[in-house]
């Protein structure tokens, strides 16, 4: 899988515990309603754990903007990652048929029951303590997560090979990240985590969330973006599919040609060949053609002639993996 993209933010998300406010609410009652809460809420309480790089989210309309930007139809079970204290737990528990929370702090486990103990949504949490990447999620409708900024292309490759395959995904991520996400060709961010992504799901920009909404500040400015998987998948091999596009992507400004014409390369993809005729029993010797030949032969075509990674397009790549198939190419043994 690709990596995630160089971090400099938080590595974990936790909602505060101040309440979203309705849209009648005057001004005189939210400075009220905020100052009680200064003195109540569970997080001004709790000191957060910068060695996992805790940030509380502090601005209840960016919890609110998320509810509603995440489309919950009341029979939906929500797998929500890193729910901290609870501050978006509750409004999806009010709009849900589930929330499974899923919380590496044992601290925000205790918080998150906390808040809804003696209440008619308490029924409807579960809470799993664990790791997110190494934790077996179960079944579930929607995600809804700010994810640890680490860890971002982990966990968002866990959701895109989860199956049964679930609704989509919202999730809150650094804005870099976010942008690799639906980068297009041609563009600064484009890269293998574009391509990756953009063949497995439609990705929507949803929100820009300031580093003034959370306490203490980030570094770096987040984003809230939505992750639809297409349904049916694609009808190709991931991770011979990853292999091309990792060593493609791995020098995207240089050509085709010059990037497939390596030592190293050559070597590889003629060891893959000699391996998958091994296993196929192929008798097939009458092709005297090396991968070299076969490598300048696809990269002559006008289509690929000149071409860079960071110009190609889904459609293309597909078609560069058809031809590479058609002549005996392949990218993973």
């Amino acid at each position: 899988m690709p990596k995630a993209s160089r971090n400099t933010g938080p590595s974990h998300h936790t909602i505060g515990s101040a309440r979203p406010y309705s849209a009648n609410t005057s001004k005189n009652d939210r400075v009220k309603r905020d100052d009680s809460n200064t003195k109540t809420a569970s997080t001004n309480l709790i000191t957060p754990n910068t060695s996992i790089g805790q940030h509380f989210l502090k601005n209840p309309a960016v919890v609110t903007s998320i509810i509603q930007k995440s489309g919950i139809k009341p029979t939906d079970i929500v797998l929500e990652i890193g729910p901290g204290t609870g501050n978006m737990t509750v409004p999806l528990l009010q709009k849900a048929k589930q929330v499974i929370a899923l919380e590496y702090d044992s601290r925000m486990v205790r918080e998150v029951l906390k808040r809804v103990q003696n209440t008619t949504e308490e029924r409807k949490l579960k809470v799993i303590q664990g790791d997110a990447i190494h934790t077996k999620w179960p079944f579930f409708d929607l995600c809804v997560a700010n994810i640890p900024y680490q860890i971002s292309s982990a966990i968002v490759f866990k959701l895109l090979s989860h199956r049964p395959m679930f609704r989509c995904a919202v999730l809150m991520v650094q804005e870099e990240f976010a942008l690799r996400l639906s980068a297009r060709p041609g563009e600064a961010m484009y890269c293998r985590l574009s391509v990756n992504v953009q063949l497995l799901a439609k990705v929507d920009q949803l929100l820009k969330v300031g580093r003034n909404n959370f306490r203490p500040p980030p570094k770096v400015e987040s984003r809230v973006v939505r992750i639809e998987l297409k349904n049916p998948p694609p009808p190709v091999n991931f991770v011979e599919w990853d292999g091309m596009i990792k060593l493609l992507f791995n020098r995207k400004n240089k050509t085709l040609r010059s990037v497939l014409n390596t030592k190293a390369t050559l070597k590889l993809l003629e060891a893959n060949r000699k391996t998958l005729r091994n296993m196929s029993d192929s008798e097939d010797d009458d092709d005297n053609d090396t991968v070299k030949d076969i490598l300048e032969r696809i990269c002559s075509k006008p289509e690929y002639k000149d071409k860079r990674a960071r110009s190609l397009d889904l459609d293309d790549f597909l078609q560069l993996l058809t031809d590479f198939h058609d002549e005996g190419v392949y990218f993973a043994s």
